[in-house]
């Protein structure tokens, strides 16, 4: 089996003159959190990154199939999105909105200008557990309702009302968080009891919703929040208009619906901008994070004049929500997926990707489902096809096979059983290439004693 090369690049990285990797992990280790956690068997520290490409200290380069967590959404360092903050920082670091100054404005309306429907109004926040934090305040403002419902497998943040909606006992501490918040089944077409094969399976898991508003709460409801694909929890995507009905029972009952664009937003899904459009809806509160600033931090909650209305009788205010460099950065990924097709190259490439990996699925028993769109793609390994059983060791292996060989990847799901595939939306087909050789040659690694079919 002959491994395609990692396609030539002409950056020549700065030669690295700091702390060695057991320096910095030493630091860490003795003063940094220690719920964090790290990927690798032998850490991996990144110093340099380039488009679709990064570096670690010793100058070896690799392909980043993650980009920082479906973050780095135009490329490592991208010369435009860097140059726009690079001037604004060198003019005028900080502002809040206390004052007026051009870039949050400006990046407001071209923001609002990639929204459908009425959803004009941004509100600009530093994080995605931020955003969804404030968005469930606005459904409770706006309805006078309390409870929430959510969704299983859902990630929605980390902080105490985000932890709350979020569904996976991983990363939900024994504190209390969960007090109005309602979790319905996930729409899991894998694993759950509606499979692909089943052309009803979105408007039966929607029923679910119907029943929990039913059972569960007063009657009336603040709201349904959801990522259009559920990215911790493995890149599930939604059978065909599960949405659709969702949004229906909950209009009905009084919520609004708010999706979570955080990792599913700015084109990824390559066949359109937003996650929630392949479904057919439109919400009333969208919260985006990640690949909003390319790695800046910045975040944004985007809804209507009827629900921000809501939250006009108070003074609400973010110290850093609208900074002018990380507004004008913001405004320069706009600029720079519209001018450099990465929507287009989502699609093109992903849809390259997937009939790759289906072709891989047929020759590897280990892997059960593949499944996303554009460049957010999800792997799923196990044990047994007929089972089902998580391959959870198995896809940590092939996670150390790949990064021995030039590719970083992530991985998701309960059991920490799913490949994700998310990387910048700059990467070729030569790229790809490569992504599938380094598939094709980690699963074969593993012992065919390990899986049936």
């Amino acid at each position: 089996m002959k491994l395609p090369p990692l396609p030539p690049c002409d950056h020549q990285p700065l030669p690295y003159e700091g702390p060695s990797a057991r320096e910095v992990l030493a630091l860490r280790q003795t003063f940094m959190n220690p719920g964090i956690f790290l990927y690798y068997k032998k850490p991996l520290m990144i110093v340099e990154g380039h488009r679709q490409y990064v570096w670690d200290e010793e100058g070896r380069r690799y392909l980043d199939g993650l980009g920082g967590i479906v973050t780095i959404s135009v490329g490592h360092c991208h010369p435009h999105v860097i140059s726009a903050g690079n001037r604004q920082s060198e003019v005028y670091q900080h502002s809040t909105t206390i004052y007026l100054h051009p870039n949050v404005a400006q990046y407001a309306e071209k923001l609002a200008s990639k929204m459908p429907g009425n959803l004009k109004v941004c509100y600009f926040v530093n994080s995605g557990s931020e955003a969804n934090d404030l968005a469930l305040m606005m459904a409770r403002a706006h309805t006078g309702n309390y409870d929430i419902i959510a969704l299983r497998n859902a990630y929605h943040g980390g902080n105490q009302s985000t932890m709350g909606v979020t569904a996976h006992s991983t990363w939900k501490y024994n504190v209390p968080h969960g007090f109005g918040f309602h979790h319905a089944l996930a729409p899991y077409p894998y694993r759950g009891t509606f499979g692909y094969e089943d052309p009803e399976a979105g408007a039966k898991y929607a029923n679910d919703v119907k029943e929990l508003i039913a059972y569960a709460t007063p009657g009336k409801i603040a709201g349904f929040i959801a990522e259009s694909i559920q990215g911790v929890g493995g890149f599930v995507e939604f059978p065909a208009g599960y949405l659709q009905h969702v949004y229906g029972y909950v209009r009905a009952a009084g919520g609004v619906c708010i999706a979570d664009e955080v990792q599913t937003g700015f084109g990824r899904t390559g066949t359109h901008f937003w996650g929630f459009e392949t479904q057919g809806v439109i919400p009333d509160i969208v919260t985006m994070a990640k690949g909003i600033g390319n790695g800046c931090p910045l975040a944004a909650v985007v809804t209507t004049p009827e629900v921000a209305q809501s939250l006009a009788g108070k003074v609400h205010f973010n110290t850093f929500g609208g900074n002018p460099v990380a507004t004008a950065m913001g405004k320069a990924v706009l600029e720079v997926i519209e001018n450099d097709g990465l929507q287009e190259n989502s699609r093109k490439t992903g849809a390259y990707i997937l009939a790759g990996l289906n072709k891989l699925k047929q020759r590897h028993a280990i892997i059960g489902d593949v499944r996303g769109k554009g460049l957010m793609l999800g792997i799923e390994l196990v044990k047994d096809r007929k089972t089902k059983e998580p391959a959870t060791v198995e896809c940590a292996q092939v996670l150390e096979t790949a990064r021995d060989l030039g590719l970083l990847l992530g991985k998701g799901g309960l059991h920490g059983q799913v490949i994700r595939f998310a990387p910048p939306m700059c990467i070729t087909q030569a790229d790809a290439d490569f992504l599938l050789g380094v598939l094709d040659k980690s699963f074969s690694r593993l012992s065919s004693a390990t899986v049936s079919r």
